[in-house]
């Protein structure tokens, strides 16, 4: 089992209740732990609509996660 720093943004963190948390968890991909937070949490976005970035930087949602990685998730943005 392996723990992350998850952060949540903008419409996520609302409807999640929180901006961040530490998760201990078995999945080792972005996509594998927004499907288990999603199944959980009534999030409301599709994984098509959400971006991943790990340790400050955007990954592929298949990307190979480290023990303590960094993770966010991104919404989609609006506005001027």
């Amino acid at each position: 089992m392996k723990t992350y720093h998850i952060d949540y943004l903008g419409i996520l963190a609302d409807r999640r209740g929180l901006m961040q948390e530490m998760l201990q968890t078995h999945a080792t991909t972005p996509a594998a732990i927004y499907e288990q937070i999603a199944s959980e949490h009534v999030l409301g976005l599709a994984q098509n609509d959400v971006h991943a970035a790990v340790n400050d930087a955007f990954v592929s949602w298949n990307h190979e996660l480290l023990d303590h990685d960094r993770i966010a998730f991104l919404p989609p943005m609006s506005g001027g």
